[in-house]
């Protein structure tokens, strides 16, 4: 009997929703950042086992803001919970629940029947998942106490009994994806999020939430002696790739001084790309202004998917 569900996955944002579908993965599928709502759009992971495959929709983190750029991230994570045979809902035992916890509660009080919680950073310095259960209790009393796991993504702990809830959840079905594949995504929605994920990680406070990052140009090219890596079949994958930011006065200090910042912002991109792909990555990156691109619909429906 093989198993199959979506399984979306919500919570605050910087609760380790990514870190946590990147672990049951086994792979890189989702970018991590300290930076909240470092996730914009659904992104897949897959999980094929004997027992059946699972779906994980990463989705951005809820926060209450009545920003156009928030909303439409909200669109998002709706859309998936919505969509989902499953719910994963992640907390963090190292923050107090507060308005933002209660709006994620209240939101999938209707999802109950179909929803599962993973109390996160339970390892953490003052973590209370005593506490966050209660929360549970008051705030989604139709969901029982064995649909509840107090996990570690830090330590890897918890996650098995996890896992094995989900797959018991989910109907019988065929798999969706074939047994190799960890994720769906896209050669230059890949691209795309690593770049961002290694400038966020570079980049000061006020930055990462004012760049997004597009690529412009995409060509498999034959590898040649210079390149070292002769061989039938050998190819190099040619990329142009633009860091975009809102205003004019923060190029400077993306390229950095003597451009050294845009330099390490490539060349960590580059080494994770190398070893995501089978083919070598030739990145071409350079920056460039969207004046108020959080505020174009165009925008703002490629970035999100939406």
């Amino acid at each position: 009997m093989s198993k199959a569900a979506f399984v979306a996955l919500a919570g605050r944002p910087s609760v380790g929703k990514s870190t946590l579908v990147n672990l049951l993965c086994g792979a890189k599928v989702a970018i991590v950042s300290a930076v909240p709502q470092t996730t914009r759009n659904a992104v897949r992971g897959i999980l094929t086992r004997p027992e059946g495959q699972l779906v994980f929709v990463d989705t951005p983190g809820r926060h209450v803001s009545e920003k156009k750029f928030n909303k439409k991230l909200m669109d998002v994570s709706d859309r998936a919970l919505d969509d989902s045979e499953l719910v994963l809902y992640v907390l963090d035992a190292s923050r107090s629940p507060g308005p933002e916890e209660e709006a994620v509660a209240e939101r999938l009080k209707g999802l109950q029947d179909k929803t599962v919680a993973a109390i996160n950073k339970c390892d953490a310095s003052g973590a209370d998942p005593k506490g966050l259960i209660s929360f549970l209790e008051k705030s989604l009393p139709g969901l029982p106490p064995f649909r509840r796991f107090e996990i570690s993504c830090h330590k890897k702990e918890g996650i098995q009994p996890l896992l094995a809830c989900l797959f018991e959840m989910a109907e019988e079905g065929e798999a969706l994806y074939p047994e190799e594949y960890y994720t769906d995504q896209e050669v230059s929605f890949r691209i795309q999020e690593i770049i961002r994920e290694k400038a966020m990680l570079r980049l000061r406070e006020e930055l990462p939430h004012s760049i997004y990052v597009e690529v412009a140009d995409l060509e498999f090219r034959e590898a040649s002696s210079s390149t070292g890596d002769i061989g039938p079949g050998k190819k190099r994958l040619w990329v142009r790739a633009f860091i975009i930011t809102e205003r004019e006065s923060q190029k400077g200090m993306i390229v950095g001084k003597g451009g050294e910042m845009i330099k390490a912002i490539g060349q960590a991109a580059r080494k994770e790309l190398n070893s995501i792909f089978e083919w070598k990555v030739d990145l071409d990156l350079r920056v460039k202004t969207g004046k108020d691109w959080r505020h174009n619909d165009r925008i703002l429906k490629k970035i999100t998917g939406s």
